[in-house]
């Protein structure tokens, strides 16, 4: 390794640096199990987003990738705070760096938040599955539209109420002689895994 290569800083003093850079911009800072997590309001994510890309000691250059999360159902219904989030993970090539970035959309029945495609060109395709899947509409992105699904599909299926037989399904009708859409013929139900125990399984008696 040369000489000159720079080396990461401690997580204890980069946490310092990224809640001195971002101030009030910050709503937390947390430091868990070696991963640092910043924490901001969906009104000042992009401009915390640039100083992380830009501030000396942040230099964050590179997204590495961006997410939803739908938090209905974290810690068994225990979660009161707003329901989708975006987590993003931020790469300091030149200063041997990482930070997740998380922001939370004020709105559970429209979540909104800003498009990172203006700091980070990476962010393009992440926000469209984000949006896809969660239904989280990013502001100012140029291309909103889905990417995984078609676009007849209805819902958004990484939403913690969306049922897993999902609401239509696709089939080729040979009269038509083409692909229709119908509602789901598949009947709800819940598996319930059998579990066989050998006598004397494992040595117990």
């Amino acid at each position: 390794m040369p000489l000159n290569t720079p080396f990461a800083v401690k997580p204890e003093e980069l946490k310092e640096v990224l809640a001195s850079t971002l101030g009030a911009l910050a709503k937390s800072v947390e430091l868990r199990l070696g991963e640092l997590t910043v924490t901001v309001a969906a009104a000042d994510y992009l401009a915390a987003a640039q100083l992380l890309r830009d501030a000396p000691g942040c230099q964050f250059e590179q997204l590495l990738d961006l997410c939803g999360l739908d938090y209905s159902e974290w810690g068994d219904g225990r979660w009161e705070g707003a329901r989708f989030c975006v987590a993003s993970h931020l790469l300091s090539v030149s200063l041997n760096q990482r930070v997740r970035l998380k922001v939370f959309a004020p709105d559970d029945e429209l979540p909104v938040v800003d498009s990172l495609t203006g700091l980070w060109s990476s962010a393009n395709w992440f926000e469209r599955e984000a949006f896809d899947l969660y239904g989280i509409v990013f502001e100012g992105h140029a291309d909103l539209r889905r990417i995984l699904t078609d676009y007849g599909f209805i819902g958004h299926p990484f939403r913690k109420d969306f049922p897993v037989s999902g609401h239509v399904e696709m089939r080729y009708d040979p009269e038509r002689q083409r692909v229709i859409y119908q509602p789901v013929t598949i009947e709800p139900r819940e598996i319930t895994p059998r579990i066989i125990r050998e006598e004397n399984y494992g040595g117990l008696h």
